[in-house]
Formats: structure tokens, C-alpha cells, sequence
């Protein structure tokens, strides 16, 4: 893979977060949050809350979601589910980034979002430049008791690593799934071993996935394959499948970049050549260019696969999205079926 390409200047972000109101309106909710010695109340001395839905609307409160549980933000579904699934009862979770039918890089932070992350016990994020917006909330909402899990560092990747769509590894959740384990312990003692055995079964449910990549491997060893862009690359080596796309094309496409024509014209070979058994395509992220590769694909009998960036809704939890895209890459190779939406 080649060398970083300066995530910094990504697809544009309109963040038109409006630093100004953003700041006093966090400075009212941490002044209240902190200054009142609100925290997460422990959930032991009271009945079970309900779950509250990753992606949920958000309410104000210190540290506390619903019924007294402990409020976490993740930058992106994905790590919302997971934080979910790990927190159980004794957490309310928040996703930014949840709708899968809109392009994420076009997401608005607003004085509501600003004042959830401040008043957060815990925080979680991609890193690599992918959710940026989250470092200027967290810079304007200085919060002592906030516990920020970053993936990128979690998993010690330096800012150069080229492909910033990491929940697509097969290695990137168990951590994750850790050290929200480990963080929510320190926030709630009283519940750790809960937390502990949750992250411990949702690490186990992955095997399934981990099963559908190896029977990939095993039996389409090197498979060539095209894609539009970068975001399932870490899926694809896993389940043992070629990108035969040019990495400085991928860039391109994920960057808002125009590619060159010779990398243009590579791709346009491969399906018209009909020299890959998939086109796998960004659902999420879609434009005149990308729309006639996939025409050109639908032309020449290339199956097309569907990949999301942020997990879809509803009906699916990580596990059983990862489990959903290696099925729909198994019938594009062996059986030319496409799958292009989830």
C-alpha cells in the first residue's frame, strides 16, 4: 500500500460548527456539569434502564443518560453499537454519524452535538483525520472526566496510515470492545466484571465473520477484485481478495480528488476486460464517476458489492454488517450475484 496521502484534506467536511455559540453553550453545560459534582450515577442501587438507542436524539445532562446511566458519544455508529453492546444496561449511547443513506463527510456538528460530547463520560472516535469535528468539540469542551478512546492510537497507527476505515479490520473491534471494557470499569467499578464479560462475548460473536473470511480465502485464494475507494481494503485482504484497483485511484475518489486518466482508464479496464470478479462500491459516497463504473460493471457482468461507512439501519448490529458483506462477496464470486445495497 502506498504511503499516507494527508488525511487532513479528506473529501471537505462542511463542519460549519460555529465556534463562538458552540462555546457558550459548552461553557454553560460543563460549568453545570461539572460544578453541580454530577457524575454517572451508579446504576446498582436501581431497577435496570432501557438501552438507549445508538443515534438517539441527545439530552442534556452530566455525564448521565437515561435513568441515570452513563452517557457515551461515538463519533460513528459502528463504535456506538459496539460501546452498546459492552455498556449494556448501565449506558446510553449517542452516534453522530448513523444515517447510512448520506455521505458522513458532509456531517454538521451543532451546539446540541457540542454539549453531548462535553457532558460525555466516555467518548469514542476513528482517528486518522476521518472524524476531525470531533477534536475541535473536544478542544472547546474541556472535561476532566471524559474518557476519549481514539482507534488510531488505540491500535498505535501512526497519522501516515493511508486508509482510515478501520472497523473494516478483523483486529480493530476486540480492541475497541476492550478498552470500552476497561474505561467504563474505571467509571463504574461496581460493574466491571459485567463489562468485562460483555466485551468478552462480543469478541466470541465475531468468530462467525472471522469463519466466512477464511472460507473466502480458502476458496478464492487471490481473487481479483476492483473498487471506487479504500473504505472496505482491510475486509478485502482478509478474506484473501486482490485489489487490483491503483491505490493512487482509491485516494483520489476518497480524497474528493479527480484521478488521472491513466488511472481512470486502468479501472474502465478491468471491467471492461472483465478482469475481476467484484466491483465493490462506497454506497455512501457516490458520484457521476463512481456511477459509471458501476454501469460499466452492470454492462460487462461484473457483480457489484455494496459497502457502508457507517453501519446500516436498522436491523443490524457490527457483527451480523460484517457477517451481511462477506456473504454478499461470496455470492459476487461464486455465484455473479450482486448485492449492491445491504
Amino acid at each position: 500500500m502506498a504511503a499516507g496521502h494527508g488525511l487532513a484534506a479528506r473529501r471537505p467536511r462542511p463542519i460549519a460548527i460555529l465556534l463562538a455559540a458552540i462555546a457558550a453553550a459548552l461553557a454553560v453545560t460543563v460549568a453545570l456539569s461539572i460544578g453541580s459534582g454530577r457524575g454517572a450515577a451508579s446504576p446498582a442501587s436501581q431497577a435496570p434502564q432501557a438501552l438507549g438507542a445508538p443515534g438517539a436524539a441527545p439530552s442534556a445532562g452530566g455525564g448521565e443518560g437515561e435513568g441515570g446511566q452513563i452517557l457515551a458519544v461515538a463519533a460513528e455508529n459502528q463504535y456506538g453499537d459496539v460501546i452498546a453492546q459492552v455498556g449494556g444496561q448501565y449506558v446510553t449511547v449517542r452516534s453522530l454519524l448513523s444515517n447510512p443513506n448520506t455521505d458522513p463527510h458532509t456531517f454538521e456538528a451543532s451546539p446540541a452535538v457540542a454539549r453531548e460530547v462535553g457532558a460525555a463520560r466516555l467518548v469514542v472516535q476513528n482517528g486518522l483525520g476521518y472524524d476531525s469535528f470531533m477534536n475541535t468539540i473536544e478542544t472547546a469542551s474541556p472535561n476532566g472526566a471524559r474518557m476519549l478512546i481514539t482507534v488510531q492510537h488505540l491500535l498505535n497507527l501512526p497519522d501516515a496510515t493511508p486508509n482510515p476505515h478501520l472497523w473494516y479490520s478483523t483486529a480493530t473491534m476486540p480492541a475497541v470492545a476492550n478498552a470500552i471494557a476497561a474505561d467504563l470499569a474505571k467509571i463504574d467499578p461496581a460493574h466491571a466484571a459485567y463489562f468485562r464479560a460483555n466485551a468478552a462475548s462480543f469478541t466470541a460473536s465475531l468468530r462467525p465473520w472471522y469463519h466466512a473470511l477464511a472460507a473466502l480465502e480458502k476458496d478464492h485464494p487471490g481473487v481479483p477484485v476492483a473498487t471506487t475507494e479504500p473504505v472496505a481494503d482491510y475486509f478485502l485482504a482478509a478474506a484473501g481478495a486482490v485489489n487490483k484497483t491503483p491505490w493512487a485511484f482509491q485516494a483520489d475518489v476518497m480524497n474528493g480528488v479527480d484521478p488521472s486518466p491513466q488511472d481512470v482508464g486502468a479501472v474502465r479496464a478491468l471491467l471492461t476486460g472483465k478482469k475481476v470478479a467484484a466491483l465493490v462500491y462506497n454506497v455512501q459516497v457516490t458520484d457521476q464517476l463512481t456511477g459509471s463504473f458501476i454501469t460499466l460493471a452492470r454492462q460487462h457482468g461484473v457483480p457489484v458489492v455494496g459497502v457502508y461507512e457507517t453501519m446500516p439501519q436498522p436491523g443490524y448490529r457490527y457483527q451480523s454488517w460484517m457477517l451481511a458483506e462477506a456473504s454478499a462477496l461470496s455470492s459476487a464470486i461464486s455465484a455473479r450475484q450482486s448485492t449492491e445495497r445491504l
